[in-house]
C-alpha cells in the first residue's frame, strides 16, 4: 500500500505583490519539504491573490504572473507542487493550477466550471477549460480541480473522477467566509468524495481582501464522504495527512486526459503523522475571527500603521474599537470622544471607561461650539421654523470632519462604527458618521452586535465593553432624550424582516410574521437608502448577501410604489 504525504498549505497572500506572493509560496514549500511532504497544494490564485479583479484585464499583470511563476518554479524542487494562478493561452485568460514536480512544470489544469453569483463573476475574466489533467504518484492517480469544479453536480470534472480515473482528488479554493458557509461547503465536499469514490483534499484560502474573509479550514474527505482531517481557521496553516491508497490504479478513462507521472521525494523514513482535526468554532466566534481578520488584513495590506474610532459610548462604536485591538493590538488604535450638549454624562463616561479598559489612546473633542457657529451662519437662510433632521445630521458631520481631519494630519484609517441594520433602512448620516475608510461591522445586525459583545467580553474573561454600553437603550444622542426606536421599529423586529428581504430576497407579502405595515415601511427605507450605501466604505462580508458586492439594486427605482399601488387597486 502506498503512503504518500500530502501538504494542503492554506495561505494569506497579498491581491497584487507578486513578490510577495512568490516568497511566502516558496517559503510553505521549504516547510512542507521539511515535513517530508510529497505533495503540497496551494489555493486558488495564490500567486497574484484573490480576486484580483479587473487586474486580470491588464496585460502586463498577466505576464508580470508568468514571469513571477517561472522565478518560483526552481525554488520548488524535491516536491511536487499545485499552485494557483491566472494562465493566458492563446490569448485567453484561465484560472489555473500549475503542477510543478522538482523544480519542472510538469502540466497546467484550466479551471471548467466559472461561477457567475453573487461575489463572484469569474465569467468576467476567465474561459472554461476543456479538459482533466491527472498525475500518477507511486502508482495512485490524482485528479486536479480548482473550488466551483467541485460545486456543480454532475460537473466534468465529477464525471471523469467518477469513472474510476483517479483515487484521489485535488481541489484548491478560493471559497469566501460567510457564516454559515464551512456546513454548506463539507456537504459539498463529502458529496463529491462519496460520488467520485475519491479521497478529497480541500484546500481553501485564508485571510481578508477588501470585502471578502477567506477562513482557510482545510480538509480531508474520505470516499465515503467522512471527514478525516481538517485545519485550523482564520489564520495560515499546513495540514499534513498520509494518504494510504491502493496501488495500480484502473486504465485511464479517457486517454485523451492529460497525464503526468511524479516521483514521491518526500523522506521515506520519515515517521507518520496522525491526522489532525481542528476544533470547531461556534456561529459567534467564527463571525468575531472574520470581523477581526478582515479588519486587520484591510489595515496592514492597504499600508495603515493606525485606525481611529469615534467612541460615542454606544455598543456599535464599542464593538468596533474591540475588534480592531484584537486585530492589530491597542498600541495601534486611536478613540476620538466628541461630546456636544446632548451628550449624557453616562456615554461620556463610558467612553472614558472603554478606552482605559482596552488601553487605547483617547482624544476628546467637544463639538458643542463648532456646531454653536453653524446653527449662527445658516440662521438668515433657514430663517422660520423649527430644527429638524438638518441640525442632527450637522452634528454628524462635524464629528465626521474630525475623524477625518485626524486621518489627514497623522494617516490613521477611520473606522466607520454603522451595522448593518442602519445601514439598510439609512439610520445613518452621508458624510457623518458614514465618513471613514473601513466599515467593520456594516454586515452586522443590530441584534448580532449585542450577541458579539458579549462574546467579546466573554473571550476577554472580563468587561472591556462596559455592562452600562450592553444595557443602554440604543440612541445617536442628536437631541434631547433621542432613542433610535423613535424612528425605526425595535431591533428584534426590525433584523428578521431585513434577513428576509435582503438576505433571503423575499417579496415584501412573503414576510409574514410581521404587521404588513411595519413590514412594508421597512422594505421602503431598505431600497430609498441605496443610493448612500453606494456611497459607503467597504466592511467585513459575515452575512450570505452583504451590500455591495453581494446585493445590486438600481439608485433610480420606483418597483415598490408601483407594486403596492398595484396591490392596492387589486384589493
Amino acid at each position: 500500500m502506498a503512503v504518500i504525504r500530502i501538504a494542503q498549505a492554506q495561505i494569506n497572500p497579498t491581491v497584487g505583490d507578486l513578490n510577495g506572493n512568490v516568497e511566502k509560496i516558496a517559503h510553505w514549500v521549504q516547510q512542507a519539504r521539511e515535513i517530508g511532504a510529497d505533495i503540497v497544494t496551494f489555493p486558488e490564485l495564490a500567486l497574484c491573490g484573490y480576486p484580483p479583479e479587473d487586474l486580470l484585464m491588464k496585460c502586463g499583470f498577466l505576464d508580470d504572473n508568468m514571469i513571477a511563476l517561472e522565478e518560483l518554479i526552481p525554488r520548488c524542487y524535491g516536491i511536487t507542487s499545485l499552485i494557483g494562478f491566472p494562465h493566458v493561452e492563446n490569448g485567453k485568460v484561465y484560472n489555473a493550477a500549475a503542477l510543478i514536480h522538482d523544480a519542472r512544470l510538469a502540466g497546467i489544469y484550466h479551471k471548467i466550471e466559472l461561477p457567475n453569483y453573487g461575489v463572484f463573476d469569474e465569467k468576467r475574466y476567465f474561459h472554461s477549460g476543456t479538459e482533466c489533467l491527472v498525475f500518477e504518484m507511486a502508482g495512485v492517480r490524482f485528479d486536479i480541480t480548482v473550488c466551483e469544479d467541485i460545486w456543480i453536480e454532475g460537473s466534468v470534472t465529477e464525471c471523469h473522477a467518477s469513472n474510476n480515473c483517479a483515487q484521489a482528488t485535488l481541489s484548491i479554493n478560493g471559497s469566501p467566509y460567510h457564516a454559515g458557509k464551512l456546513d454548506a461547503r463539507r456537504r459539498v465536499a463529502s458529496r463529491f468524495a462519496a460520488v467520485t469514490g475519491t479521497t478529497l483534499f480541500y484546500n481553501n484560502l485564508v485571510g481578508g481582501q477588501d470585502e471578502l474573509v477567506f477562513d482557510g479550514g482545510a480538509i480531508v474527505v474520505g470516499p465515503t464522504g467522512q471527514l478525516l482531517a481538517c485545519g485550523r481557521r482564520f489564520e495560515e496553516d499546513i495540514l499534513v495527512f498520509d494518504f494510504h491508497a491502493d496501488q495500480a490504479s484502473p486504465p485511464l478513462c479517457d486517454p485523451a486526459t492529460p497525464y503526468f507521472t511524479c516521483e514521491p521525494m518526500g523522506r521515506r523514513d520519515r515517521p507518520q503523522i496522525a491526522p489532525y482535526v481542528a476544533s470547531d468554532l461556534d456561529e459567534t466566534e467564527e463571525i468575531y475571527q472574520a470581523l477581526v481578520l478582515g479588519t486587520g488584513d484591510y489595515v496592514r495590506k492597504n499600508g495603515f500603521n493606525k485606525v481611529v474610532i469615534g467612541l460615542s459610548g454606544g455598543i456599535d462604536s464599542a464593538l468596533t474599537a474591540v475588534i480592531a485591538v484584537d486585530a492589530l493590538g491597542a498600541d495601534r488604535v486611536v478613540g476620538v470622544t466628541m461630546p456636544s450638549q446632548f451628550t449624557s454624562d453616562e456615554t461620556f463616561s463610558d467612553s472614558v471607561i472603554l478606552a482605559k479598559n482596552l488601553n487605547v489612546e483617547l482624544i476628546t473633542v467637544p463639538v458643542r461650539d463648532i456646531f454653536q457657529s453653524y446653527v449662527t451662519a445658516l440662521q438668515k437662510p433657514f430663517s422660520d421654523g423649527s430644527p429638524g433632521v438638518e441640525f442632527e445630521n450637522i452634528q454628524a458631520r462635524i464629528r465626521g470632519n474630525i475623524l477625518m481631519a485626524l486621518s489627514n494630519r497623522f494617516g490613521w484609517l477611520v473606522l466607520t462604527t454603522g451595522n448593518k441594520s442602519e445601514m439598510s433602512v439609512g439610520y445613518a448620516t452621508l458624510y457623518g458618521d458614514m465618513a471613514g475608510g473601513f466599515a467593520v461591522i456594516k454586515d452586522v445586525p443590530k441584534t448580532l452586535v449585542y450577541e458579539l459583545s458579549e462574546y467579546a467580553n466573554r473571550k476577554a474573561g472580563r468587561e472591556p465593553i462596559p455592562r452600562s454600553i450592553i444595557a443602554r437603550a440604543p440612541s445617536a444622542e442628536l437631541r434631547p432624550d433621542q432613542k433610535d426606536e423613535d424612528s425605526l421599529p425595535p431591533y428584534d423586529v426590525l433584523d428578521p424582516i431585513l434577513r428576509e428581504y435582503v438576505e433571503e430576497d423575499k417579496d415584501p407579502d412573503e414576510i409574514l410574521n410581521s404587521d404588513p405595515s411595519v413590514v412594508w415601511d421597512v422594505v421602503r427605507m431598505v431600497d430609498r437608502n441605496e443610493y448612500k450605501r453606494r456611497q459607503a466604505a467597504p466592511g467585513v462580508k459575515i452575512t450570505p448577501k452583504a451590500f455591495g458586492r453581494d446585493r445590486r439594486l438600481p439608485i433610480t427605482n420606483r418597483y415598490l410604489d408601483d407594486k403596492q399601488n398595484r396591490n392596492r387597486k387589486c384589493r
